[in-house]
Order: C-alpha cells, then sequence, then structure tokens
C-alpha cells in the first residue's frame, strides 16, 4: 500500500470522521457537565467507573485498569482522583489485605453528584447524537454508536490494547 492508495485513504477518512464525532460528543457533553454541574467529562466517567466497583472477587480495580477505562496516563488519572478527593467525591484507603494496595471509592457526595450529572449526560448525548446524525459522513457512525451494546467495564478486560 502506498499512501496515495485508495484503500488506505479511505481507512483514514473513516477514522477522522470517527474523530470529528468523538470530538463533538465530548464538547457537547463537557460543556452540559460544567454548566449544571461543575464536572468534566473526565471527572464523571471517573465518578461512574468508581461507582461500578463492589467489594467482591475483582471488584476493586487497579490504577491501570481506572487508567484504561477513563482513556488517561495512569498518572494522569493519578493527578483527576487527587482533584477528585480534594473535592471530598472520593476516599482513598489501604487495602486490607495488601498494604501496598491503595483503593479509591467514591463517597457519598461524589455518588449524589454522580446521580445528578448522570441525565444531563445522557441528555447531552443524546443532544450530540442527534446533531450528528444530520451529517451525512456522520451518521453511519451514529448509527453504530446507538446500536453498540458493550457492558460498562475497564477497557483491557474487553480486549482493547492497553
Amino acid at each position: 500500500m502506498t499512501a496515495t492508495d485508495p484503500a488506505l485513504t479511505a481507512l483514514a477518512q473513516g477514522w477522522c470522521a470517527l474523530s470529528l464525532l468523538h470530538g463533538r460528543i465530548e464538547a457537547h457533553i463537557e460543556r452540559a457537565l460544567q454548566a449544571r454541574h461543575g464536572l468534566s467529562v473526565r471527572e464523571y466517567s471517573l465518578l461512574d467507573v468508581l461507582s461500578r466497583q463492589h467489594d467482591g472477587d475483582g471488584g476493586h480495580l487497579q490504577m491501570k485498569q481506572v487508567a484504561d477505562a477513563v482513556v488517561l496516563s495512569q498518572s494522569a488519572t493519578t493527578r483527576l482522583v487527587t482533584r477528585l478527593e480534594d473535592r471530598g467525591l472520593l476516599a482513598r484507603y489501604l487495602c486490607p489485605t495488601d498494604r501496598r494496595g491503595i483503593y479509591t471509592n467514591v463517597s457519598d457526595a461524589g455518588l449524589t453528584l454522580l446521580a445528578e450529572a448522570r441525565p444531563t449526560n445522557d441528555a447531552a448525548l443524546r443532544e450530540a447524537l442527534d446533531a450528528a446524525a444530520e451529517n451525512p459522513e456522520l451518521a453511519p457512525l451514529v448509527r453504530v454508536v446507538e446500536s453498540a451494546s458493550m457492558p460498562v467495564e475497564p477497557m483491557s478486560s474487553v480486549g482493547m490494547p492497553s
């Protein structure tokens, strides 16, 4: 394949369309979450991922799993956790069976904010998808997003490269 190969060009155009759709959706949700709840998309995503943890086997996520789920580096995820902890939305504590492990749980205040923000997130997502569906280049991608039914879990456990 050469750089001017039609298949490569089509692939690049598809990737650009997907990036455009993602950027538009994320920007729309970001504005809505910031305006109504003082949360960024990443903060909302982190609260959402951590709220799904449980105390059973495999219930607490390692920082790498959390980072993969919110699509950030481990260091950026740690900074994000610290910011939310400083706001009283998360709490960290030592693993009772392995003193080297640190767990992060969503506080009651974090769960309340997440519950308040979830309808805003969902409505903004719907609005962004509806707007994107008006664009003939993005409409097929919108249909794929709308038909996708993947379990909500860290990316590393659903076969995505880390």
